[in-house]
Order: C-alpha cells, then structure tokens, then sequence
C-alpha cells in the first residue's frame, strides 16, 4: 500500500461509520512531509498521544486523548480510534493504530432499555465488560526488533508492557477498522457488513518462522 491509498482508507472508514451513525465526532487527518521522502499520516493533536505511553491510571490515559482531541474517529459509546503511519520513499516504516474504549460505559450498563433498539449499543450494556485498550504497532527498525519477543508488527491488548502478539504484517486502516467493529461492536457489523468497505490491498508480510510458530495474529492473504 502506497501513502496515498493509505490516506484513502483513513477517510473511507471514516466516511462509513460516520454515514451509518457509528460515529458522532471525528477529526481530519493531517501529513507532514513529502511522498518521496518522509511522510506521516496522523491527527493534529498527535502529541497528545505521549500520555497513553505514561504509568498512569487508564482513566488519566483516556482522558487526556479525549481532551485534546487526539483521536481520528469517536465513537458513539465514547471509544476513541486514533490512525498513525510514517512512510519513506513510500514504503511503511512505522504505524500505531489504537482503540481507546470509554472507561465509563456505567449510563450505558445501568438503564440498558434506552439502548437496546440501536445496534451500536448492543455489545457494551453487559455489566460483565471490562473496557481496555487495543493497539496494533509496527516498525522496519531492525535495532528494536527481537525475534518472537519484539516482532517488527505486533498487538498490544490492556497497555501490558510486554505484551506484543506477533502480528502477519502491518496493517492497513480498513483492515484495522473492520477488526475492531467486528469483534467489539458485532451486532453493527452484522448489520451493516454490507455497507462496510473491505480492502484488497495488504502491505508486505513482515513475521519470521519462528514466530508463525507461536499464536499470532494473520491478515490478507
């Protein structure tokens, strides 16, 4: 995938869950740089993004992204999803592609009824949810890279420190955006599936022997 089909599937997803009300807030993306050389896709409040790194409170974590807008797309249940790749010379050095759910579904979990009949509703009225945050990283920097323990893309599940799933390849937005609709908010992917957009186009695979050994996340073909 190129810089700019990458932008295109940012506003894409976008322009799909804002068209089938998924989302009630969003922010446009902003690039810096040249295609030709170093290129970054992200938001305009991408510095805010620092405090999901800090040894914080969850709570302080989302908060803070939510205060300084840091997100791409908000959903309607609060959960913000915030989309950052760098490329040079058009190919992929690095992304960070993160979903921040709202700690405090408890308007949702303690009068269900108003939200049954809205599909965007229907998997976080469970009493029995514990909201926690997901986030796909990638990077080409071999210094950083540790067969199994460090792969060049990985996921992340609840800010565990070392916890680094070894993940195919990078990943691109819709890719990502489908994985988060299908498996957290199902009853809206089921409906509208159709209205969905796919991607037919994968960046290069990027996990080692060892660690397809290991379970591991696989995506594309």
């Amino acid at each position: 995938m190129t810089p700019q089909q990458t932008i295109k599937q940012i506003n894409d997803l976008t322009e799909a869950f804002v068209g089938l009300s998924l989302s009630n807030e969003q922010n446009f993306l902003a690039t810096y740089g040249n295609t030709n050389g170093p290129f970054e896709i992200t938001v305009s409040n991408a510095a805010g993004m620092s405090v999901a790194l800090k040894n914080v409170a969850y709570r302080d974590i989302y908060v803070e992204l939510e205060k300084a807008r840091c997100f791409n797309i908000k959903m309607l249940d609060g959960a913000l999803i915030t989309l950052r790749y760098r490329f040079q010379e058009g190919a992929i050095t690095e992304h960070s592609l993160s979903y921040f759910p709202s700690p405090d579904l408890e308007h949702f979990q303690n009068d269900p009824e108003v939200y049954l009949e809205d599909e965007i509703y229907a998997d976080v009225i469970a009493r029995n949810i514990v909201p926690f945050p997901v986030r796909f990283d990638f990077s080409n920097d071999a210094r950083k890279f540790v067969d199994i323990h460090h792969p060049y893309s990985h996921l992340t599940l609840g800010q565990y420190k070392n916890c680094r799933i070894p993940v195919c390849s990078p990943l691109g937005p819709l890719v990502f955006g489908g994985f988060i609709l299908r498996n957290f908010y199902n009853t809206a992917f089921r409906k509208y599936s159709e209205k969905i957009p796919s991607s037919v186009l994968f960046f290069p695979k990027t996990i080692t022997v060892n660690e397809c050994k290991i379970p591991h996340v696989v995506c594309g073909m």
